[in-house]
């Protein structure tokens, strides 16, 4: 059984008609996980209420701003508005991106507890979002925040973060790259959105790894890069948990982007993370065609039953 961490009102966060990032990206998956061929093999839990969780408010203000957070929920308040041209707050956002982050922490709970893989299918996505500003789609740095949170945890010192969202995750990066128990890996189109990630950082503590790929690029790009980069520095930091920013904007039907992967690729992709570890935390990213993004989610978790 592999834990799926949903819910339905990650459908509140509304966006607007015509914005990419929209409620039907889950839906699109959810229909395709429960019609795929190990269905039954998938446990559907529901994230735990940020009520709940009195450690959740204090996580996130380690991560994000007091000022920004206030401003988030200030937004929400007032009926919605704008973080930047890209980002809407709708009435529930605010409630709703506290219910994302709860639903990833539910899934670190989840992978520490079974030493094998989860996948949190929560919105909004979060890996654009700095401490101090959201942008990008996203409200909370999910991915940090869980990392952060998995370092409290008894038995784990280091957390890596697997980017492979077609745009590099400025937020996540600016949030840990001066932390020496995390690790941030990120293949990304460049030039692209937001313009950041670029090969020379390493990071203070030699913790980051950006591999920007140019437009056009397929899994024959793809593939060297995880052989002979992501995979020997993930081994090399030795993580105890490996968290998988799980974009799926890469695919070549995808709207936002260049890059010619295809749905399939992502197995691979998620193969070679098995490789390393079994604890895994997958959270969804980006992913704009609903089509290939169902499959590649399909494609992901199907690997991890194997």
């Amino acid at each position: 059984m592999l834990p799926v961490i949903y819910s339905q009102e990650f459908l509140e966060h509304k966006t607007g008609t015509y914005h990419p990032e929209k409620p039907e990206r889950l839906t699109a998956i959810v229909n395709g996980l429960k019609a795929s061929t190990f269905a039954e093999e998938i446990e559907w839990l529901t994230p735990t209420p940020a009520a709940e969780r009195p450690t959740l408010l204090p996580l996130l203000a380690k991560v994000h701003t007091p000022a920004y957070i206030s401003k988030v929920k200030a937004i929400a308040s007032s009926g919605g508005g704008y973080l930047d041209g890209d980002t809407p707050v709708s009435p529930r956002s605010y409630d709703v991106a506290l219910l994302a982050v709860s639903a990833w922490l539910d899934g670190v709970d989840a992978v520490l507890a079974t030493a094998n893989p989860a996948f949190v299918l929560a919105r909004p996505p979060g890996h654009h979002a700095e401490s101090d500003a959201g942008m990008g789609f996203c409200l909370f740095s999910n991915a940090a925040i869980a990392a952060f949170y998995a370092l409290e945890q008894p038995g784990i010192n280091r957390v890596a973060i697997l980017d492979w969202d077609v745009h590099h995750g400025n937020g996540t990066q600016a949030i840990v790259e001066t932390h020496p128990q995390i690790a941030y890996c990120s293949l990304h189109q460049y030039p692209c959105y937001p313009g950041t990630g670029k090969a020379s950082e390493q990071g203070l503590h030699h913790n980051l790894l950006n591999l920007p790929v140019p437009p056009g690029s397929d899994v024959a790009l793809y593939q060297p890069l995880f052989e002979k980069k992501v995979v020997p520095f993930l081994a090399q930091f030795e993580a105890d948990l490996l968290i998988v920013s799980a974009g799926y904007d890469a695919n070549a039907a995808d709207p936002l982007a260049s890059i010619n992967l295809q749905p399939e690729d992502y197995g691979l992709f998620t193969q070679y993370c098995l490789g390393l570890t079994r604890k895994i935390l997958f959270g969804l990213e980006g992913g704009y065609d609903f089509s290939t993004l169902s499959q590649s989610v399909i494609a992901t978790i199907e690997h991890c039953l194997v």
